[in-house]
């Protein structure tokens, strides 16, 4: 007996694929959709090889609604987990209305058709970015939020902002809001991974494409910040750690949580040259970089306490940096252009 059927926005993504290999594996029916702007359904194909199922999945972008409202009539939806959205900071601040029109606006088209449908229970990919500027560290979820240095930062924003005035309208929505902080890694087969188009935005896919040839340098932006080596410090959290909070996530909203929210992170702040020399030594490949001057946008450290989600979900991050850094050397090697290798 399935455990439901949920379906998962931006499926074919990096979080989204690696989440319907936990979700699967948990038991749950799933049904992807991805606009494949920044995605590929070769994924959804080595997912398939990976769980051992078939699938259903849907090229269809949020933002068609019609298309969207074909979707909800074909299956019975017992739950959506909304990973879909545009997430580069930079391009952010170039295409700011692109960014709203499709995060905000995307957003809004789910939800009139998960209402419609009485399907109720959400769970929101949002992110660390939303607390904008770190006024104390660890940051927990009470750290004020909103003060967003980026169009994409405001977007996840703006739809929390959204979602808990939803829930506070009508208190049967189960709603859980889930800011992620860097996610790295890989599945371990080395099959599905990160697979940017165009240059990397995150640094890590930026490092393994450098460690494989691709690329020539890595770029390290800002080496005087108040950080013990000077480089910006986050906190790395490996994918498959991260798709199994949605799994913890899940088993939650099926307890009539109301709208609730919780940092997924490992609690650790790790520097860009700790990363650097993680994966020099997991790939025993050299990482050349060259140090630039900081970028506009970027704060110095960035780390979650995520002591919340393991009181709650009973979830807590596991996979150290070398794991992270192994998996993604083994999915990077085998697949040095991504889903096109």
């Amino acid at each position: 007996m399935s455990a439901g059927c949920v379906l998962v926005t931006g499926g074919a993504g990096f979080v989204g694929s690696h989440s319907v290999v936990e979700l699967v594996a948990a038991g749950y029916s799933v049904v992807a959709m991805d606009n494949l702007v920044n995605a590929s359904m070769e994924s959804m194909k080595r997912v398939e090889a990976i769980t051992g199922q078939k699938i259903p999945s849907y090229q269809v972008d949020l933002l068609d609604k019609a298309a969207l409202q074909d979707l909800f009539k074909k299956h019975k939806f017992t739950s959506v987990i909304h990973f879909a959205g545009l997430k580069a900071v930079g391009e952010s601040c170039e295409l700011p209305l692109l960014y709203y029109k499709t995060n905000v606006g995307g957003t809004i088209n789910l939800l009139e058709v998960m209402k419609e449908n009485n399907i109720k229970n959400l769970i929101f990919s949002s992110s660390a970015t939303v607390y904008g500027t770190p006024q104390y560290l660890p940051l927990d979820e009470k750290h004020p939020i909103g003060g967003c240095t980026n169009p994409y930062g405001k977007t996840k924003y703006f739809i929390e902002e959204i979602l808990r005035d939803l829930s506070k309208s009508d208190p049967t929505w189960n709603i859980i809001l889930l800011r992620y902080f860097n996610p790295v890694g890989a599945h371990k087969s080395g099959t599905i991974g990160e697979d940017p188009q165009g240059p990397p935005n995150n640094l890590m896919p930026y490092i393994a494409q450098t460690a494989v040839g691709k690329r020539k340098e890595l770029s390290v932006y800002g080496t005087d910040y108040d950080t013990p080596d000077g480089t910006g410090v986050r906190d790395y959290i490996h994918v498959v750690d991260l798709a199994l909070g949605h799994v913890a996530a899940l088993r939650r909203l099926n307890t009539e949580c109301g709208c609730k929210l919780y940092n997924l992170g490992t609690g650790n702040g790790l520097s860009v040259l700790d990363m650097v020399k993680a994966f020099e030594k997991a790939s025993g490949k050299s990482v050349p970089y060259k140090e630039c001057p900081r970028r506009a946008g970027d704060v110095a450290s960035c780390y979650a306490d995520a002591a919340l989600a393991e009181k709650e979900l009973g979830w807590k991050a596991t996979r150290g940096l070398d794991e992270m850094c192994e998996d993604l050397w083994k999915w990077q090697s085998q697949n040095p252009n991504g889903f096109k290798s």
